[in-house]
């Protein structure tokens, strides 16, 4: 971090839910905000770019938007998720771009100049349920490559003095909790809360609620045992 100039922060997908919570917590502390959403956001004193996350020039679009600027915290909160339906599939492909493309695309765009820095922290927002998930299998499978990318990178850049965390949220109260069944939510400011956390500490993992990711991980290994046994 350079001395006297003031912290820049990137937020991904902040039009609604968490990450327009965390845009607007964010620009009233230490952070100059920059926030990126594929819809128009409305919040005094931010820098606010109309950019989707599934487009495939996504990549470049971020970066003229940083130019030659220092991001200090890059928070990539974009995420779909639809229940599944056999009859139509066409969300699964959006959902592996915003999900998990527009992840890499991000963090291509930010990284690089951390890294020339010795600096900087890195926020993926994944989900605890990042595994195999016959309700929406897309959305499963897409979060848990964004863990699986998200863990190898901390270990990567850990040494290099760049921060990598990956956060598990399990239900959040905003329009994509569309399970019928919605156990151990949280509010949409305890998730912020939580991020706050990972900010100040940068883990690698951070999972909330922690009784819902264990509830979960014993299901994924009954439903893993179901798949083997056949």
């Amino acid at each position: 971090m350079d001395e006297g100039r003031p912290l820049t922060a990137l937020v991904i997908g902040s039009s609604d839910g968490i990450g327009r919570a965390l845009v607007r917590r964010l620009s009233t502390g230490r952070y100059r905000v920059i926030s990126v959403s594929r819809r128009a956001l409305e919040a005094t004193g931010v820098e606010h770019h109309v950019l989707d996350a599934a487009s495939e020039g996504f990549r470049d679009e971020l970066a003229r938007v940083l130019g030659e600027r220092a991001v200090d915290l890059c928070v990539y909160c974009a995420g779909v998720g639809e229940l599944f339906d056999p009859t139509d599939l066409s969300m699964d492909a959006r959902a592996a771009r915003v999900n998990f493309v527009g992840l890499v695309d991000a963090a291509a765009a930010v990284i690089p100049a951390m890294v020339r820095r010795n600096a900087g922290h890195f926020i993926g927002l994944s989900s605890i349920g990042d595994g195999v998930s016959p309700e929406a299998p897309a959305y499963g499978a897409t979060k848990a490559g964004a863990s699986a990318y998200l863990e190898g990178l901390a270990l990567a850049l850990r040494p290099k003095g760049v921060f990598v965390s990956n956060v598990r949220f399990g239900f959040v109260d905003t329009k994509m909790a569309k399970s019928p069944v919605k156990p151990m939510m949280i509010s949409v400011d305890a998730a912020v809360d939580a991020l706050e956390r990972v900010i100040a500490r940068r883990p690698m993992v951070l999972s909330v609620p922690k009784p819902m990711s264990w509830l979960v991980g014993v299901l994924q290994g009954l439903l893993r045992a179901r798949l083997w046994v056949g």
